[in-house]
Parts: structure tokens; C-alpha cells; sequence
């Protein structure tokens, strides 16, 4: 049984209604049938498998999403090597050359930002957080193609598929049905339990349903929609047994090597340097600041609803993950970065989020839910 979902309008309200049950005719021999495809998780690449069955296609790579992170960190060695005085003599650019990327980890974790630029080069497409300012315009949850869902560092996709939503977390053994009705709740299931959704409207590519779709993907991760539906157990997957063989043949993701990076810097000259840093270039930026006047309020408990979790990389060059209020202004990031540099305080600092980065100067007095900076992994230094 399926319900068909009636939109109404009364007096201006949105109201969703749904029909009497109504059997489902089994498909003929020569309707269409839907396929969808499901990548299975392989070590710490949930953000590749999140992106993969999100566009239902084995398009992108560890390798093509390790470059993208790469260019992300240049381009932030770009901007310290002009910026810094003393260059790429610096203290600091020596150091954050040293501690490696700030978007892929040696196991393939992915930051937003690499998903974000990954999706808009291939597709052209946007994964801004369901909740940020103007998404709704869009319309209702319901309505949207599809959604990836965050917490810590666990990524999974939900997609619609012939008109129904499918999770495609990359933990689980087979794709399980999401119906219209559950959704929203699903939805907000998962951000008051930690995690943090994005998504994508509209403009996906169009669901599986020839062979020459299927080969975009890996054999053995398709499954017959309608054997799902049935609930048909392993005759809905194909008979294909090929593995991921390949994936991990001895590379490191963050592009490095098992010498340690602090050895390799000592071994290079100033030209090479250089060269590591004038790859990508920035805007111009703002002025930089020096620490914010507002107090820092304690970190929410986890749990607490409306909050928003960002990642940061620190101008000592530590890594911290904190929670805030939405409702909090990005000045308390600011008082946060500030608190955490106790040891250098009085020095001017920067705070850069996004694709490419930007200086989040200019936004100090916006909510962080007005912000969109819920997941964001932002990077902090003194100028």
C-alpha cells in the first residue's frame, strides 16, 4: 500500500493531506523499471558513498575528492605566504604546513567544504544547510530531491526516487524506504540528535532506469526498487561480485607521506616553498580583528536543541570542534577563537569558512543559523 500525498490551501495555510490507501498495480513487462544504487561503506570514505548515492552514479573519487581538499588547503598557504609577515618563513606557515590538510584526514574524511565544491564542479549544484535562511523558499522538505545528513564524521545520503525517499547511509546493508509522511520528522529527528542537513532542492540528475545508467555505478551496489518495495532480500541486489579492491593501494589521502611533514619542510628550499603556496589565490579581505568584546557563554549540552556544531582549525594550530546557540552572533565564534588563543592574546586574528574561503569579518553581526555556518570547518590565524 502507498498514500499519495494532496497539497490544500486553506485561508493560506499549508496543509498536507493524504488519500485513502490505494493498492499499488504491479508494474507490466514493459513499464519502466527503477534501479537505485547504494554504495556500501569502505573505511572512513561515508562523504565519497554520501556524494555517490546522493547523485546515484560512482562519479566521484578518494583521489579527485583528496585534490579538491588539496586546493583548498593551497589556496589558504596562498593567502598566509602573502599575508604573514615573514612569508612562507613564517612561524605560522611553517607550522600549518607541517600539521598537513585541513580538509581530508590520512583515513579520507572529508570536511563540507570539500562535499560543497565537489557537488557545485560536477554538477553545478548548491548543499547549503536545510536550515539556512531563504532554503524554504524552495518549498517543503517533501518536495526536495535529496539531503545529506552529518555528525561528527559520519556522512549519509537521503534521495528521492519515483516518488519516494530512500536513506541511503552507507552503514546500512540495503536502502530502506523513508515515506513523505515520516520525513519531516525524520529529518528533525536527526538534527536534534546532532546532526547537521544539507540540501539539495532540486536539479539532481534523473533517477536510474536503463542499462547504460547502471553502468555509471559499481555492479554490486544496485537494487531493484521494486524488489525493495516487496521486500525481497538478496535477489533485489544484482549477482555482480566485484570489490572495491583497488581503494587504499597504499596512498594517503592527505597527501602525505610516512615521513613526517615537519622532516620534509626542513628538506625544501624557498622556492619549493613558495611553490606550495602560490597555487590558488584569495579576494582581498577586510580588516582583520582583534579579539570581541562580547563574553563567552558555556558550551551548550549536547543535545540541546537548536544548536549548531562548527569545527575549528586554531591559530596555534590545534583542532577543536565546539557547539554553539544558532541564536548566537558570529562575534561568540570570534569570543570563542579569542578564549582559545589565551596564550597569544592582544594579537589581531582572522576567521575564513566556505568555498573558496571567505572572512566571516563582515557577518559578525549575524546569528550563526542566519550564517549557515552549522558543520562549517573554519580556519583561524593571526595576522
Amino acid at each position: 500500500l502507498f498514500y499519495i500525498p494532496i497539497k490544500q490551501t486553506l485561508h493560506n495555510t499549508l496543509i498536507v493531506s493524504y488519500s485513502v490507501p490505494h493498492q499499488i498495480v504491479k508494474m507490466n513487462s514493459d513499464e519502466t523499471e527503477y534501479w537505485i544504487y547504494h554504495e556500501r561503506q569502505v573505511g572512513l570514505l561515508c562523504g565519497q558513498h554520501a556524494l555517490n548515492n546522493l547523485v546515484q552514479a560512482n562519479v566521484f573519487q578518494p583521489q579527485s575528492l583528496a585534490e579538491i581538499a588539496h586546493q583548498l588547503d593551497r589556496m589558504e598557504l596562498n593567502f598566509m605566504a602573502e599575508n604573514n609577515e615573514g612569508g612562507i618563513r613564517s612561524k605560522d606557515y611553517i607550522n600549518r604546513v607541517a600539521e598537513g590538510s585541513a580538509n581530508v584526514d590520512e583515513s579520507g574524511n572529508f570536511s563540507i567544504e570539500v562535499l560543497r565544491a565537489a557537488l557545485r564542479s560536477k554538477y553545478g549544484l548548491d548543499l547549503p544547510n536545510v536550515m539556512a535562511q531563504g532554503v524554504s523558499d524552495f518549498g517543503d522538505v517533501t518536495e526536495f530531491e535529496g539531503f545529506i545528513c552529518n555528525k561528527d564524521a559520519h556522512w549519509f545520503a537521503i534521495r528521492m526516487i519515483n516518488g519516494r525517499f530512500w536513506n541511503l547511509n552507507s552503514m546500512k546493508e540495503r536502502p530502506e524506504i523513508i515515506s513523505h509522511f515520516k520525513l519531516g520528522t525524520e529529518i528533525a529527528g536527526y538534527q536534534n540528535s546532532g546532526y547537521t542537513v544539507f540540501c539539495v532542492p532540486s536539479g539532481l540528475e534523473p533517477p536510474c532506469k536503463t542499462e547504460a545508467q547502471r553502468q555509471q555505478g559499481l555492479p554490486q551496489y544496485w537494487w531493484k526498487e521494486d524488489d525493495l518495495v516487496k521486500g525481497k532480500g538478496k535477489d533485489a541486489v544484482t549477482a555482480a561480485t566485484d570489490t572495491w579492491s583497488n581503494v587504499g593501494s597504499g596512498m594517503r589521502l592527505d597527501g602525505r607521506s610516512t615521513t613526517s611533514n615537519a622532516n620534509r619542510i626542513e628538506g625544501l628550499t624557498d622556492d619549493e616553498m613558495l611553490q606550495m603556496a602560490l597555487q590558488a589565490s584569495l579576494e582581498p579581505v577586510v580588516a582583520p580583528t582583534l579579539g570581541e568584546s562580547i563574553a563567552l557563554t558555556p558550551e551548550p549540552p549536547k543535545g540541546t536543541p537548536e544548536t549548531a556544531s562548527i569545527q575549528f582549525r586554531l591559530p596555534n594550530g590545534k583542532r577543536s570542534v565546539r557547539r554553539f546557540l544558532k541564536s548566537d552572533s558570529v562575534s561568540m565564534v570570534y569570543a570563542y577563537v579569542e578564549s582559545e588563543s589565551s596564550d597569544d592574546r592582544g594579537r589581531r586574528f582572522e576567521l575564513r569558512a566556505g568555498f573558496p574561503p571567505k572572512d566571516l569579518q563582515a557577518i559578525k553581526e549575524k546569528t550563526i543559523g542566519e550564517a549557515n555556518l552549522s558543520g562549517e570547518s573554519i580556519q583561524c590565524r593571526f595576522v
